[in-house]
């Protein structure tokens, strides 16, 4: 390989794929009342199970990005290699995590100015960030240089379509995205928003539906909308500990469009602490977000 490929803990890929294509990974951090947890450790697997039963207690969990000097340490022993580097980051507008990063490359182009140093702030999240990052790890694998991916990144980010739903509105008004009174009445009249990550890396209310169910089958009515050549598409899900519905979603996904390649995964922590439990996330490229 002829150069490196470092992301953040957000981009929740599986250990399988961050090992199969060697992507690096910076870990964000979370907390939960004095302990500070980190999101990511190389081969030690988190306790979601233990997590979201802490989320769904109301527990007060907060967030972090890492510090500018652990991101300096993982890219500056990649230079040290004489590899070049390109980063892909957290969307810019939901969190520091991206400028931090950016920060520390900056520092390190002036040591390294033989070395190629690039970033793309993905304006993604989650596993929509992720399966952004699996291609651009799959176009390196193919041989392709670190400019033709970049460029594929720059070009194409905002054709990864991000679309949700949530199943309790109290974790969207703890972070400002509802009112108080929008969360009690929806509540009471089982009203779930669909959101999606619009063009800005911003989180977007879109529509409102009533009932679960109508929400999970309005996230692939969207995919039915824009989704381009699905059935030759990698889809991911994510979900809030909450399988059963992130498969139910899957299932109408195969029914729809024959894909038998689809990835499911529970939201990493840093994520989880926003939208909580019960979200799922519905992730692919499409003609637009």
């Amino acid at each position: 390989m002829n150069f490196e490929i470092v992301t953040d803990s957000s981009a929740n890929l599986p250990d399988e794929l961050i090992e199969k294509y060697d992507i690096h990974i910076l870990s964000l951090l979370y907390h939960i009342g004095d302990t500070e947890y980190v999101s990511y450790i190389k081969g030690k697997k988190t306790d979601l199970t233990e997590f979201y039963t802490r989320m769904r207690n109301k527990e007060v969990i907060t967030t972090s990005c890492m510090s500018s000097g652990s991101c300096r340490t993982v890219f500056e022993k990649i230079l040290q290699e004489g590899k070049d580097l390109l980063y892909i980051g957290f969307s810019s507008a939901l969190s520091a995590t991206y400028q931090t990063g950016c920060q520390a490359l900056e520092e390190l182009k002036k040591d390294y100015p033989n070395r190629k140093i690039l970033a793309v702030d993905t304006l993604g999240a989650s596993l929509g960030e992720g399966l952004i990052v699996s291609y651009a790890a799959k176009f390196r694998e193919e041989g392709n240089s670190i400019d033709f991916v970049y460029e594929w990144l720059m070009e194409n980010r905002l054709h990864l379509c991000h679309w949700f739903t949530v199943d309790d509105l109290f974790y969207l008004m703890r972070g400002g995205r509802v009112s108080t009174s929008s969360a009690i009445v929806g509540t009471v009249l089982s009203i779930k928003p669909v959101m999606h990550m619009d063009d800005g890396g911003h989180l977007v209310p879109v529509s409102k539906v009533r009932g679960r169910k109508n929400s999970l089958r309005a996230l692939l009515e969207k995919m039915e909308e824009t989704a381009i050549c699905p059935e030759n598409q990698i889809i991911y899900i994510s979900h809030g500990d909450c399988l059963d519905d992130a498969n139910y979603l899957a299932d109408k996904i195969r029914e729809k469009f024959g894909i038998k390649d689809i990835l499911i995964r529970l939201v990493e922590p840093v994520i989880g602490a926003h939208c909580g439990p019960g979200t799922v996330a519905l992730f692919f490229i499409g003609t637009e977000r």
